[in-house]
């Protein structure tokens, strides 16, 4: 166990290789109860949503779920997040355990001037996310809704295993996948529940370790690595969640002349061929000896067999050979474009 954004949260339940595997090859059961939650409501919740994320939330409707950045007018990220339409004047976020105080504080002060209303409900959600190609068959036996009709990145509400839940097709594994978000109170029972009938089909509970595997991987962005502050979504290789054409948002004008120039530094992801795992803030060199970066995530890829990770570096040394120096091995970059593993997810 260790601390994480002020929880107790597992790295590891038995071994990270074997959850990670689990995962891939049946199911794994998360509690990411740390998770922040907030609704925005109110006759201009549209209006300042648009202002305030870069994806276009125009593109709702009910039942639906939107992949997004919120940025700074600098262009750097506040945060990733989910956006949840429940209905015309409605919507449900799901933002980083970390940033909640500083996330909260962020789209209240943006909201002013809008005719509408954001309101902390991290206290009042326990979730829970069952990741793999068997998770919808666990669930299903769990409920009557019927998760075949539930797309990904859509949602409905609903009981499972009596407990009232929003019912997510959505995941940080790059599998296939659902979301349970339910009263905290009803977390334990759900949780309990979902364990009892996953653990003949093969399904592990799942810590830290292998989220992270995973989620490297599937080549999904962790706030505080590949999106910061300082690494704007463009320079992250997220332009595909950036709509321009909305119009005027948070950080717009800034993003919109980065794309157009090209990012001085961008996020790559590379592998090794070595199980030697490249931690972040490894020093990148390119051939000549030239320090061109850092190393943002690394880990063990248990599929693969061998060493993955991201780095920022200097555009122009992006396309170059590029290697590290571990513990006084040189260690050369493959260059791969994400996700490193074959993934199955609908």
């Amino acid at each position: 166990m260790v601390d994480f954004a002020g929880w107790d949260m597992p790295v590891q339940y038995r071994s990270i290789l074997e959850e990670h595997k689990a995962v891939r090859q049946c199911a794994g059961l998360f509690d990411v109860s740390h998770m922040g939650e907030a609704d925005v409501k109110g006759p201009e919740a549209l209006k300042f949503l648009q202002h305030l994320v870069t994806n276009d939330c125009s593109k709702l409707f009910p039942g639906r779920v939107l992949y997004t950045v919120m940025c700074y007018p600098h262009g750097g990220v506040v945060d990733d997040l989910l956006v949840y339409m429940r209905g015309s004047d409605d919507y449900f976020l799901c933002i980083n355990a970390g940033n909640i105080a500083k996330d909260i504080a962020w789209m209240e002060e943006q909201a002013k001037g809008f005719n509408c209303t954001v309101t902390n409900r991290s206290a009042d959600y326990a979730q829970l996310a069952i990741q793999g190609p068997r998770a919808v068959e666990i669930i299903q036996t769990l409920t009557a809704t019927v998760l075949a009709e539930v797309k990904y990145y859509h949602f409905v509400e609903g009981e499972v295993a009596g407990v009232p839940c929003l019912i997510s097709r959505t995941g940080y594994t790059g599998e296939d996948g659902i979301e349970l978000y339910c009263p905290t109170a009803a977390g334990e029972r759900l949780a309990e529940a979902v364990v009892a009938a996953g653990k003949p089909l093969g399904l592990e509970l799942t810590g830290l370790g292998a989220r992270d595997s995973l989620r490297l991987e599937a080549g999904f962005p962790l706030y505080g690595h590949e999106i910061t502050e300082h690494i704007n979504p463009i320079a992250a290789g997220l332009s595909w969640v950036v709509k321009f054409d909305k119009g005027s948002f948070l950080g717009s004008d800034v993003l919109k002349a980065e794309k157009e120039r090209g990012p001085a530094k961008k996020i790559v992801y590379f592998k090794t061929g070595d199980r030697r795992i490249v931690r972040a803030e490894t020093p990148v060199f390119d051939e000549t000896g030239v320090e061109v970066g850092r190393v943002v995530s690394g880990t063990l890829s248990p599929i693969l067999n061998e060493a993955i990770g991201s780095a920022l570096v200097d555009s122009v040394a992006a396309k170059l050979p590029l290697w590290v120096d571990l513990r006084g091995t040189k260690m050369n970059l493959q260059l791969v474009k994400p996700p490193f593993v074959t993934l199955k997810k609908n």
